[in-house]
């Protein structure tokens, strides 16, 4: 054969050579070589089949080996058990309230309610959702959340044989005794269990329970928005309850209210025409169980929050007791704080014929800045009056009293005014009413009390906190800057909470939302020389089988001892020659800040000794809702802020809790200056000053040199002197007063 006819041969070869041999994709026989050779489609979907066939067998052999467990007996249920702190019991709870109901009491339209919003396909099912098991063991297993997506066979499975807990093994045992529950039963015997022993809160076991619980009614006499309501707050009862819902709960169950009669609609057992004029109907104010009036009820309200956040748990797991809770509560100081109230505030309302009185709520927490106890707390006038703890309430402003925390952080972050000079207890500010700010992208120009221009126009920080001047401690933020101010305030303790302003200059004037019990966190802390306090209610808790994770309620240092200590030092004088001198007395020492917010709605009193710390609040709210009103004309009076009602209290409190205790002096070696010299009306540094005093920006030079024998502010009204726009970089930035933020004032 030539070289011609051989070439030809091989090429003829190559052509019937199988695709890939001459590549090495396949090897000689055509067959894949590499990783590909175990990933093909008859192996993939061999293993596939051969997971499923194991799947199936894991869950048949499940089926036969879990059995159906007896029912958990009320019998085993166990009181909670809470203790003061010396020992003595403060009340017992947990008794099972909880009436079993047949499913033929149960109106038709109810029913219907709780299986649209929980589970349509009830009567059709088997019991199992197979989609909604994988969904919730695998966030479970991924610690993505809870496990959901259960029936509500699984669900009756859970409250009749099992337990909360939301582990894969639970999981599993809920789907395999769901399968033979099924299998047995009647759906509406299921349904019936269902109902009969979920929790809706407020201590009801089962619907009959919850119908009287929330609208003082028989399970046979509910409505169908009842019911809707009903069904809607079995998903989150802690949250969903009107009574007590905060501005997210209320959304939240509103649209799982509007959800049920949808899904009603949607399975055709609800007329469209009819839904539209259906609302959701406001509950009845919630009632203390027997032993829980009083005071009691709020601080078990309290210790019950703290455990659950401590242990993981929900409402329903703690009602079933077992558990052995002592507090921080101290008998003697809380006994001292609830006569307080009564002398200082509720002696002098007439609730009954004065429409104002009947709106005012009062709200206090003290604590132990050395150990971050919880030694009293006051709540309200009891339950069945008011459901949620005026101490623990997060829907109003603090105020003035956030104004330490602006000055903390310009001392902590070393900040200067915007003409470069440090910011101490003795840098002078404009006090000018309404002055615009220097240096915001947001303009402001904060009213002071009274619409009063305080210095001549200049003051010092001291003397401003004294007097809590508002355009001084606007532009000082501004100084600081906003985001730094709100790092040091959570640092303190402050919740992050929707309704931060947070790159706006309004902060300053404390327009975000607070409770007084992190109030105290924030006070305590300063009082305890920057190290981080967290208040704590509960001294221990004990149960059989679960361990609580205690609170670390004394910390590291949150901000320096040399800026608690001065901050401390320049609040004593707010309490020695400022707007809380009404508390002052030769028992102790004292530092604090009063607070009142716009239209006088909230009024705060935050001031603290060396051995205690107490925070004293008062809120308009109009009975029966949750609108905020004012409180001035309370007790006939005129604007009652701070230094008022919260003042008087938290010195009668006081002076009773630390009867018989050698009150010492505060230990401020470390403050930079303040409180001892506060010149007032400057503008500029004095030769005969004791320390350096320096003007805020703008400064004029030809300002005249401050008064040493001043020793207060000289406000005088704006309508005679107003905010000279020379003075101010940008004239065009200033704003429109009718648009000004919240405005705060003493």
């Amino acid at each position: 054969m030539g070289r011609a006819e051989a070439r030809k041969a091989q090429q003829r070869s190559a052509r019937r050579a199988p695709r890939g041999s001459a590549t090495g994709k396949k090897g000689r026989a055509g067959k894949p070589t590499g990783i590909r050779r175990f990933f093909t489609w008859k192996k993939i979907l061999g293993t596939l089949f051969g997971l499923i066939l194991l799947g199936m067998g894991a869950l048949v052999a499940l089926y036969f080996y879990v059995d159906e467990p007896d029912p958990n007996a009320d019998a085993i249920k166990q009181s909670n058990v809470y203790k003061y702190a010396d020992g003595s019991i403060m009340a017992r709870d947990g008794s099972m309230n909880r009436e079993i109901v047949p499913i033929s009491r149960v109106p038709k339209d109810v029913k219907t309610g709780f299986i649209a919003i929980e589970n349509k396909s009830f009567y059709k099912d088997s019991g199992v959702d197979f989609l909604g098991i994988a969904r919730g063991l695998f966030n479970t297993a991924t610690g993505k959340g809870k496990a959901g997506g259960s029936t509500i066979t699984q669900q009756y499975v859970k409250n009749f044989y099992l337990n909360q807990d939301q582990t894969a093994t639970r999981k599993l045992k809920e789907l395999v005794i769901s399968l033979k529950v099924d299998r047995h039963m009647e759906k509406d015997d299921i349904l019936a269990g269902y109902l009969n022993t979920s929790y809706f809160g407020r201590g009801a076991y089962g619907i009959q329970a919850a119908a009287q619980a929330y609208y003082g009614v028989d399970v046979d006499k509910l409505t169908l928005e009842q019911g809707a309501y009903l069904a809607a707050v079995l998903q989150a009862p802690s949250d969903y309850d009107l009574s007590t819902a905060g501005p997210n709960g209320t959304r939240l169950v509103k649209i799982r209210f509007n959800g049920v009669l949808d899904n009603m609609v949607e399975m055709k057992e609800l007329d469209p025409a009819k839904r539209k004029d259906l609302q959701l109907p406001m509950p009845t104010k919630p009632k203390a169980a027997p032993g829980l009036e009083g005071q009691k009820g709020y601080l078990k309200q309290a210790a019950d929050a703290e455990l659950r956040r401590q242990t993981g748990m929900t409402a329903q797991e703690l009602q079933a007791g077992g558990w052995e809770i002592t507090l921080n509560i101290d008998p003697k100081k809380q006994a001292a704080l609830e006569k307080a109230v009564q002398d200082e505030l509720e002696s002098k309302l007439d609730r009954k014929d004065r429409p104002v009185d009947a709106s005012v709520q009062a709200g206090a927490t003290s604590v132990d800045p050395k150990t971050g106890a919880v030694v009293a707390m006051y709540g309200g006038t009891g339950l069945s009056d008011h459901w949620a703890s005026n101490a623990l309430r997060q829907d109003f402003q603090p105020g003035s009293t956030f104004k330490p925390i602006v000055l903390a952080s310009a001392l902590e972050n070393k900040s200067t005014t915007h003409d470069k000079k440090p910011i101490t207890p003795n840098a002078l500010y404009d006090g000018t009413s309404k002055r615009p700010v220097v240096g915001s992208d947001t303009p402001f120009a904060p009213q002071n009390q009274d619409n009063a221009n305080y210095g001549d126009p200049y003051l010092t920080v001291q003397a401003a906190t004294n007097s809590s001047v508002n355009s001084v401690y606007a532009q000082m933020i501004v100084d600081v800057g906003p985001p730094n101010v709100k790092k040091t305030a959570l640092a303190l303790g402050m919740k992050d909470r929707d309704g931060w302003p947070e790159d706006k200059p309004a902060m300053s004037l404390g327009t975000m939302s607070a409770n007084t019990l992190e109030m105290a966190g924030v006070y305590a802390t300063l009082d305890n020389h920057g190290k981080k306090v967290t208040p704590t209610i509960i001294k221990g808790a004990k149960h059989a089988t679960r361990v609580p994770k205690p609170i670390e309620s004394v910390g590291g240092q949150a901000i320096t001892r040399e800026t608690a200590d001065t901050v401390t030092k320049v609040l004593t004088g707010v309490v020695n020659d400022g707007s809380g001198k009404a508390v002052k007395s030769s028992a102790y020492e004292a530092a604090g800040k009063t607070g009142t917010t716009e239209s006088n709605v909230a009024a705060w009193f935050t001031a603290y000794t060396p051995e205690l710390v107490t925070v004293v609040a008062m809120f308009g709210e109009e009975p029966g809702t949750a609108k905020q009103v004012t409180l001035t004309g309370t007790a006939g009076g005129g604007r009652a802020g701070g230094s008022s009602f919260p003042a008087e209290i938290w010195k009668a409190y006081t002076l009773a809790a630390l009867k018989g205790v050698d009150a010492g002096e505060f230990d401020l070696s470390e403050a930079k200056m303040g409180a001892s010299q506060a010149p007032t009306r400057s503008s500029s540094p004095s030769a005969s000053s004791s320390a350096p005093v320096t003007p805020s920006a703008p400064v004029s030079p030809s300002q005249n040199s401050p008064d040493p024998g001043k020793s207060s502010p000289n406000p005088t009204k704006s309508t005679s002197k107003s905010p000279d726009p020379s003075k101010t970089p940008d004239p065009s930035k200033t704003p429109d007063p009718t648009k000004s933020p919240p405005i705060t004032l003493p």
